[in-house]
């Protein structure tokens, strides 16, 4: 199942928010080669080029769907290709991530594999949800737990790859990354209702659940989860604190 950009972009204020806060973490130089992992529909690439004057930009992404959006975009200094993020090739001065980490496993091997990819003097700066522990991402494993859809999914369970704090703080160490900066942010959203509760979850990570469930049962999946939700948040509006990491290192070299 392809990712859905109207849906995605339906947060676009709540979801680009820690954008700044991400970009005032790189170093800028002066003809950099940047890759953004997981570009998504390409406007915060674009803003990564705008930024980074003279630098060589290209964004990566898995999505058709996300890359034809981003596609209008493209410009000298600015392209798209479809890939993977965790098969990343060449050589970078600056490795952007956005809200997009969290969708790989196993980030220890990750991280190592990405500061391969860094020219000496090169920068790492990713930014990843960390709101794994929120309702939100509980309830949406326990009805993923109920039947009919605990026999659906036979044995399935999504599992956070996302670290601590601290753990990343000591994985950039080990990985012998300088000027190492980690940071947790709150980012508090008010949303509508529960239902919009629903909706922003639809946009990322009720996404692999969905695309393992087949009509009907994929229906009535969101509507189990959305009736939990009504349960659990019925107030109007919602506050909807949501945690970020942001994390930043330096390959050592000139």
């Amino acid at each position: 199942m392809d990712w859905n950009p109207t849906r995605y972009l339906t947060f676009e204020a709540e979801r680009t928010a820690p954008f700044e806060d991400t970009f005032g973490l790189v170093h800028p130089r002066t003809g950099m080669r940047v890759v953004d992992l997981g570009c998504g529909t390409g406007a915060l690439t674009a803003q990564l080029a705008e930024r980074l004057p003279g630098s060589r930009v290209l964004g990566v992404d898995s999505s058709p769907a996300m890359l034809e959006r981003a596609k209008p975009l493209a410009g000298p200094n600015l392209r798209f290709e479809r890939g993977e993020l965790q098969a990343l090739e060449g050589e970078w001065d600056l490795i952007f991530a956005h809200a997009s980490l969290q969708w790989v496993d196993d980030h220890p091997s990750l991280l190592a594999r990405l500061r391969e990819r860094l020219a000496p003097g090169g920068q790492l700066v990713a930014q990843v949800p960390a709101n794994h522990g929120h309702y939100t991402h509980v309830e949406l494993a326990s009805v993923a737990g109920e039947p009919p859809f605990r026999e659906a999914f036979a044995g399935w369970a999504r599992k956070s790859a996302v670290l601590g704090p601290s753990e990343y703080a000591r994985l950039l160490f080990d990985l012998g990354f300088e000027a190492i900066a980690v940071r947790l942010v709150v980012y508090p959203h008010v949303l509508a209702d529960a239902d919009a509760l629903v909706e922003w979850m639809r946009g990322t990570g009720m996404r692999p659940y969905v695309e393992r469930l087949k009509e009907p049962l994929r229906q009535a999946f969101l509507d189990r989860y959305t009736e939990v939700l009504r349960e659990r948040a019925p107030e109007r509006p919602v506050f909807f604190p949501f945690e970020r990491i942001l994390l930043a290192g330096t390959r050592p070299g000139n």
